[in-house]
């Protein structure tokens, strides 16, 4: 029986990792347990990590915002003697899928750009204490912190080894960060990842490699009156309590579908199809900022976002065959707009109301990122508002019923646009959606501003741009069904490649190229016989062998 990958985790189920608070600093210690895989036939020795250990990490960095907002500094530090991180385990690599290995990486990269985004965002900077071998994956963990400190003890150093080592390129995002980042000159970042021992000492500072290097007998004393000094100005004056993140309620059924309380996800095995149906509010507005944060994780737009993060990570890793993943709405849009607009009004005075909406806009990037076939059906009686219209300008194509159709009494199709369409949850390129579906017409954003707050039925969405097709109730239900027919048949493969070069148009940035070029290299290096063949690097790494490669340049 294949295993189910559950990413719903909380402290008490942590193995790997553990949190210690005083005041506005956490301490972060990675402590792995080798026997703890997430998998069998490898152990996590040398702090390594699999996706259970990043599972882990993922629910902390989340947890570090809505339950401890007063937290202003995170020091991430190593629990074991002599080694900071040694990346991710060798031997899991080596025996995953390459599913697995691609969709891992995705993850660990959506993961550290989180708690490297918690600095802007949230006011929680993530600063690195290295001691001991910090290596591959281990380093794309400090990669991400806003500072590195390390410890100038004569063994201690940074490194990404993986090209020397394992013929493959560091799987989240070290390349990029080395260069985008920390700005290393092009030849020093060279021989940086040309070498297996790394660099430490003051190399590493000059580098820039590192941000301070500091003898060991200072290093402990200067790591907490740094992390006391950061945490204090970053939370000065604030007086807020979290929230709990309790349990999601989730039913997997016998045929594969998903029940929340707001998100449905219909199996459709036969065509390869997924169907996600949001359901609108079932509650009312909250009367006051206390109601809401009485509410906590239990108010309605948090629901709907963890349940449909949940999903997404879901059908991943779990679904691999379900490649059309279509989503669809019920409620009423008018109910979606007024919840979102007590969050928008109140998100400069209430750090609940802020995290919220910026946890829609990771929830979007998720669906950004999801190598599937992305399709909105927007059908009678749907509520595509605001933060919830996003997702029709994230998928790759959208369909919208077009006036009445024959037996169905719900409210028309329509589509209504708020000001959080315009800049509030922006895409990987660091534009909105919609200037991003609009790049050669700039003047075509500036014009639907003047649409905000309206319902636009069939006709207005698709002569605006805002749909692709729009059918009435002779032509609907044919067109969509061949379409999706027409999708299932074409090659995955081509598939993937295909939406993930139209859905990033416009300017580069760290993070599209991190998820656009690396994750496009390391895909076709995963699967070449010089990284996983028989006589590859990443199969004989351990053996005392080094990797046997083919020397043609492709």
């Amino acid at each position: 029986m294949i295993k189910v990958i559950n990413f719903q985790t909380d402290p008490s189920q942590y193995k790997h990792w553990r949190v210690d608070f005083d005041g506005p600093v956490a301490r972060l210690t990675m402590d792995v347990d080798e026997n703890g895989g997430l998998f069998d036939g490898y152990e996590l020795k040398l702090n390594s990590y699999d996706l259970g250990v990043d599972i882990e990490l993922a629910d902390i960095v989340q947890r570090m915002r809505f339950e401890h907002p007063e937290v202003g500094a995170v020091v991430m530090q190593s629990g074991k003697e002599k080694v900071f991180c040694a990346g991710a385990n060798i031997k899991m690599l080596g025996g995953a899928e390459h599913a697995h290995k691609v969709n891992f990486c995705k993850f660990t990269n959506e993961t550290r750009n989180t708690y490297e985004a918690a600095s802007t965002d949230s006011g929680q900077h993530y600063l690195a204490a290295v001691k001991g071998a910090c290596a591959g994956g281990g380093y794309e963990l400090a990669l991400a912190c806003e500072e590195i400190y390390l410890t100038d003890d004569g063994s201690s150093s940074v490194s990404l080894p993986e090209v020397p080592l394992l013929a493959v390129l560091p799987g989240t995002g070290g390349l990029t960060r080395v260069t985008d980042k920390r700005k290393v000159r092009r030849d020093r970042a060279d021989v940086f990842c040309s070498i297996e021992e790394g660099v430490r000492g003051r190399r590493a500072k000059d580098w820039n490699l590192v941000d301070a290097v500091v003898a060991n007998s200072k290093f402990d004393e200067f790591v907490a009156n740094k992390s006391q000094e950061v945490g204090e100005a970053a939370k000065s004056g604030f007086s807020g309590k979290g929230i709990a993140l309790t349990p999601l309620q989730r039913t997997i059924h016998d045929d594969g579908s998903l029940s929340y309380s707001v998100v449905e996800v219909e199996v459709d095995r036969t065509n390869g199809l997924a169907t996600i149906v949001l359901s609108g509010p079932d509650e009312e507005v909250p009367s006051s900022i206390e109601e809401l944060h009485s509410r906590g994780a239990g108010g309605w737009m948090m629901r709907l976002a963890r349940e449909l993060d949940d999903a997404i990570l879901h059908l991943r890793f779990n679904e691999l065959e379900l490649g059309v993943v279509t989503f669809k709405s019920v409620g009423s849009p008018e109910a979606v707009a007024a919840q979102e607009s007590f969050l928008t009004e109140n998100q400069e005075s209430d750090w609940l109301a802020k995290e919220i909406l910026l946890y829609w806009k990771r929830v979007l990037k998720r669906i950004d990122m999801t190598s599937r076939s992305l399709v909105g059906l927007i059908e009678n009686g749907s509520c595509f508002a605001g933060f919830l219209a996003e997702i029709l300008f994230a998928v790759d194509r959208t369909y919208m019923m077009e006036g009445e159709f024959e037996e169905d009494n719900r409210p028309e199709a329509k589509i209504t646009l708020t000001q959080s369409n315009f800049g509030s949850f922006p895409m990987a390129n660091d534009l909105s959606r919609l200037e991003t579906r609009f790049l050669g017409e700039p003047e075509t954003v500036t014009e639907l501003t003047d649409k905000i707050g309206e319902e636009l039925n069939a006709v207005d969405a698709e002569e605006l741009g805002l749909v692709t097709f729009a059918f009435d109730d002779v032509d609907w239900e044919d067109e969509v069904r061949i379409f999706l027919e027409e999708r299932a048949s074409f090659s995955p493969d081509a598939m993937t490649g295909m939406e993930a070069n139209l859905r990033f148009a416009g300017p580069e940035t760290m993070e599209t190229r991190i998820f656009g070029r690396l994750t496009a290299w390391q895909n076709w290096i995963f699967q070449r016989p010089n990284a996983v063949g028989e006589a590859g690097a990443l199969q004989r790494y351990g053996s005392g062998k080094r990797g046997e490669f083919d020397r043609r340049r492709v």
